[in-house]
């Protein structure tokens, strides 16, 4: 994902700022360092928006700074880095989420990681049309135009 949609979710290639704060995301009751394993799945799902270095610091300086790595742990480390799911599986099951909670910001950057994941466009569109039946039709209009924006990217 890179350009529109990464900020809003994630933080723009250009707020990025490096820092040195090893203990962030660290659970040591599994062993497994979450930001660590966060990092390699985000970079996974995004190729290119993230640089190299596990000091990345996805700071800002603004107000609720601490968003996208709280998100980066329990989201990416905790989540996306587990086994049993496919990646694919994953972004499926993601996208129906969003459209459900009509979370278009979020459902842009995860159509960009759906197609990341192998999902095809028309793969995307049958999540959309299927969701017309659980979440609602304006729900679906609305992940549509969502859709739209992030493929046009």
């Amino acid at each position: 994902m890179s350009g529109a949609g990464a900020g809003a979710e994630l933080g723009s290639g250009a707020d990025l700022q490096v820092g040195t704060d090893p203990q962030v995301g660290a659970d040591r009751r599994a062993g497994t360092d979450l930001r660590a394993a966060g990092l390699k799945a985000m970079r996974e799902a995004l190729p290119g928006v993230f640089p190299e270095g596990d000091d990345l610091d996805l700071r800002d300086g603004r107000l609720g700074e601490e968003l996208v790595e709280i998100g980066l742990t329990s989201v990416w480390g905790a989540l996306w880095a587990r086994e049993g799911l496919s990646r694919r599986d994953r972004s499926l099951v993601t996208l129906g989420i969003l459209i459900a909670l009509g979370a278009e910001t979020e459902l842009r950057t995860h159509v960009r990681i759906a197609r990341t994941n192998g999902l095809t466009e028309d793969e995307i569109a049958e999540v959309i049309y299927h969701a017309t039946g659980y979440a609602g039709f304006p729900a679906a209009t609305a992940a549509r135009n969502a859709a739209r924006e992030a493929l046009a990217d």
